[in-house]
């Protein structure tokens, strides 16, 4: 008698997986905004700080002025030493000093053996600059004008027109004209200075006896920005008087500045490493919120 064998069972499953909960998505945008906010910072930082080694690169790579030719012995020279430059009248401080050819100079006394005056073209602030006889020369204080746009700050750039200068020697009617040769000497703070000689040469020496000066700038705070920012991503409400606020500490950077100990001077370490950067977050901060503001309005 045959058996018959019970099939087996059907093997035996697994209860179904519910599916996957699909992800928080309020939670991604707090990431995603957690992320930009990182990467916004990070990338501040980053170019602060190589900004800050491309300036001390560029201050310790900038060509000085090649020294003046002081050789007088026939050559009239009349030296300007760079002292300040006032961007907002297009003035440019300068001491003019002469230094007459052997002729003219008494070197047993150091001193000058007849009347002797300067005039520059352009002409500078003072008009012919005396230098009497019987005196040693002393360097003379004055101003020109150095033509350039304060509202291209800080990528402004000034030139003086081509400058020459003519030595009047003696007195009364027997005056006559020497010609000279313009030297450029001296630095200004936070300026590249250089000199191009144009012209041609009256004096023994090769080099032409007229220049043209030029300067160029070297080498702008975090709440504010970082408010601008919170605004933009939408995580704070828009508030339009914000603005004002935006405005007020602009305008409170330059006083508080200028209010440190000891006034520092312009190009200092201060205006390099603080306040151009205070000044550049706080006009990047008013510009997004005013693109937030355009964004939000109808």
């Amino acid at each position: 008698m045959t058996q018959h064998v019970p099939p087996a069972p059907p093997p035996a499953t697994s209860p179904q997986q519910p599916p996957a909960a699909p992800p928080d998505a309020p939670s991604q945008r707090r990431g995603r905004r957690a992320v930009i906010t990182v990467a916004v910072v990070v990338a501040f930082v980053a170019i602060y700080v190589l900004s800050l080694f491309g300036v001390h690169l560029l201050s310790r790579s900038a060509a000085p002025l090649k020294p003046p030719d002081m050789n007088a012995t026939d050559d009239t020279i009349v030296l300007v030493r760079l002292e300040k430059l006032d961007t907002l009248t297009n003035r440019l401080t300068v001491k003019v000093l002469v230094i007459p050819q052997d002729s003219m100079f008494d070197k047993r006394l150091d001193v000058l053996k007849t009347d002797t005056a300067v005039r520059m073209d352009p002409p500078n602030e003072l008009g012919d600059l005396q230098y009497p006889a019987g005196k040693s020369p002393a360097q003379v204080a004055t101003t020109i004008e150095a033509h350039g746009d304060p509202n291209n700050w800080p990528f402004d750039s000034y030139s003086t027109d081509t400058l020459s200068a003519e030595v009047l020697v003696g007195q009364g009617d027997n005056r006559q004209y020497i010609p000279a040769r313009v030297e450029v000497a001296g630095a200004l703070n936070g300026w590249d200075v250089s000199v191009q000689r144009v012209g041609e040469a009256s004096q023994e020496s090769e080099r032409p006896d007229n220049v043209i000066i030029t300067l160029h700038l070297f080498a702008l705070p975090a709440l504010a920005f970082a408010v601008a920012v919170q605004i933009a991503l939408g995580r704070r409400k828009f508030v339009p008087p914000f603005v004002t606020w935006f405005a007020a500490m602009l305008f409170a950077v330059i006083p508080i500045r200028n209010f440190l100990p000891g006034s520092p001077p312009p190009g200092a370490w201060i205006d390099q490493a603080l306040v151009i950067w205070v000044l550049i977050a706080l006009v990047g901060a008013m510009a997004l919120y005013m693109v937030t503001w355009y964004r939000q309005s109808d």
